[in-house]
């Protein structure tokens, strides 16, 4: 009786591995070269009846449900690997990345510290995990991370380049200065390279080397806002007005800033053209401001009403209208000098201030009425 059921026990053995084996390898790969990774499942999964168990061919099930956008079957299928093979860390490394692409780094985290805690020689592994800390805002681990990974490849330029601009940020130059030069070593016309170098020259003042990276980087194609902006301030430094000018004016109107056009001002000032100063001064103001900062002081008058603060809701209502002369805030100091403070003079004052700015009669025709039968009223 013992031998008969090994017998069948063996038997039913062969038969799931034949089932679990039985894959047309030439269609696959054809599935694959064509980058037909939903179809490629579907047709593993035909191919593999629960339950899987060989890892082979989770591996498969896992690799194609990856690439085919599938990330929770991907993630199950790596999961079952896991459960059966614990040390495996290039499922770990999988199971990682499918966490990251669902935007769960939490339990990314999780397992690439597992890796860690067997292996610190593991380069990525800790170039996730300085990405997961700078997107968690734990600044101390973001810098480790990005310590321990410099350690292990100080060529790789990305990992490179962020200790680098973390370090001129601390005001740590001569450390980002070292960081930068064993990466430039191995690849000079490295753009990621370059706009950190051009950062951290530009920090040093380093004035005649922030031209040479950022003409480097402009003669390879990198005109944006920031690089044009370095430059021109560098020309500026050394009293190269015409050249300052010239880099300021090469920006489009998207990339400029407050900083572009205030050194603008600075140079137009140098070359005596008062004129254009005042202009780009002007511009630099008014990117200075916030456009909602009209809005602000609206609420900030609103809320001292509500509180009875009634001098402080007056100011603040002034303040706004500095920065935009909006109808509803003429209407509003009018109420306050009305209703809370009695003062028809004032009233009137704004009441009129409110019915000449021509608010929009379909959106407040009811505000409109009311103001002319307030001054009737209150003119007697």
């Amino acid at each position: 009786m013992k031998s008969i059921v090994t017998s069948a026990l063996f038997c039913l053995y062969c038969v799931v591995s034949f089932a679990q084996s039985k894959v047309d390898d030439a269609l696959l790969l054809d599935y694959y070269q064509n980058q037909r990774f939903a179809e490629a499942a579907d047709y593993l999964k035909s191919s593999y009846p629960e339950p899987v168990t060989d890892i082979k061919a989770l591996g498969q099930l896992a690799y194609t449900n990856s690439m085919a956008g599938r990330l929770a079957f991907a993630e199950d299928y790596y999961q079952r690997i896991y459960n059966i093979d614990s040390t495996n860390t290039k499922v770990l490394i999988s199971l990682g990345g499918l966490n990251m692409r669902r935007g769960n780094i939490t339990k990314a985290e999780g397992y690439y510290k597992k890796i860690t805690a067997r292996d610190t020689t593991n380069f990525m592994v800790y170039k996730q995990l300085a990405s997961i800390s700078r997107d968690k805002n734990d600044l101390t681990s973001y810098i480790v991370y990005l310590q321990k990974a410099n350690l292990l490849n100080p060529a790789e330029p990305d990992v490179a380049a962020d200790l680098s601009d973390i370090y001129v940020n601390m005001k740590l130059n001569t450390q980002a200065e070292k960081v930068l030069n064993r990466a430039i070593a191995n690849d000079k016309e490295n753009i990621v390279l370059l706009n950190s170098l051009m950062k951290l020259q530009y920090a040093q003042k380093k004035w005649p080397e922030t031209i040479s990276t950022c003409l480097k980087l402009v003669n390879a194609g990198s005109q944006s806002g920031l690089v044009l902006t370095k430059l021109g301030i560098a020309y500026y430094n050394i009293k190269s007005y015409e050249c300052s000018l010239a880099a300021f004016m090469d920006i489009d109107e998207q990339g400029r800033s407050e900083t572009s056009y205030y050194y603008t001002a600075l140079a137009y000032k140098a070359l005596k053209d008062q004129r254009m100063a005042i202009v780009y001064l002007d511009k630099a103001i008014t990117e200075g401001i916030s456009p909602n900062t009209a809005a602000y002081y609206g609420e900030m008058a609103d809320s001292n009403e509500k509180l009875r603060h009634y001098k402080n809701a007056l100011t603040a209502y002034q303040k706004s209208l500095q920065f935009n002369e909006t109808p509803m805030v003429y209407y509003s100091l009018a109420n306050v000098y009305d209703t809370n403070l009695k003062d028809k003079r004032s009233a009137v004052k704004y009441y009129k201030k409110y019915l000449a700015s021509k608010p929009p009669v379909d959106k407040q025709k009811s505000f409109i009425a009311y103001s002319k039968s307030r001054v009737a009223v209150l003119s007697k």
